[in-house]
């Protein structure tokens, strides 16, 4: 459980420089230069995002049990997984999802996370999604007080929501088919 805890301190603390320290967060990248401070970030958010597989992943072989939540909850979960990758999608592909929603990044991890509070019991569980979930709120929250940076992506266009949504739909069906069985080692759809 100590790998998944430094994880998220590493992983979510570097995403959250700009909610808790905007000011130094530029000053840094104007020292350093905005590559390197980038190079630095990422490099944190990298082993941070390792180290939380590998301590979820320990977690989970000796599991502790908080809750056992009904197994309707584990639709809920799925259902609510529907619209999540194409809203990861179209935070890169800006078009009408993307004015309409604002912050669809963020209504994605919150999303994800929530949905796979329902679905799971165990304190990782809880550290985990319950962390993502807290930080995508907070994130929210300071975004009404801050100056926006702009993200990465494909110029505007028309087509850019529909290959959101059928993209997005179709990496939710091979994730829900294969996906997550390979990356996370439990199916979600018995065969």
């Amino acid at each position: 459980m100590m790998w998944l805890v430094i994880g998220l301190i590493l992983f979510l603390g570097g995403h959250s420089i700009s909610i808790f320290a905007g000011p130094w967060r530029d000053a840094m990248a104007s020292r350093l230069g905005e590559i390197t401070w980038k190079g630095i970030y990422s490099v944190v958010a990298l082993v941070g995002f390792i180290l939380i597989v590998v301590g979820y992943g320990e977690a989970r072989v000796d599991p502790m049990v908080l809750f056992t939540p009904p197994a309707w909850l584990r639709h809920v979960t799925m259902l609510l997984m529907i619209p999540v990758f194409p809203l990861l999608l179209a935070t890169y592909l800006p078009g009408r999802i993307k004015t309409a929603v604002k912050h669809p990044m963020l209504i994605a991890v919150k999303t994800w996370a929530l949905a796979h509070l329902l679905a799971n019991g165990m304190l990782a569980d809880l550290l985990l999604f319950g962390g993502f979930l807290i930080w995508a709120v907070a994130d929210r929250i300071s975004m009404k007080h801050r100056t926006q940076r702009s993200i990465p992506g494909a110029p505007p266009g028309k087509a850019n929501d529909i290959i959101a949504v059928v993209g997005g739909l179709g990496i939710f069906v091979a994730f829900a088919l294969w996906g997550h069985q390979w990356l996370i080692g439990m199916p979600l759809i018995s065969r």
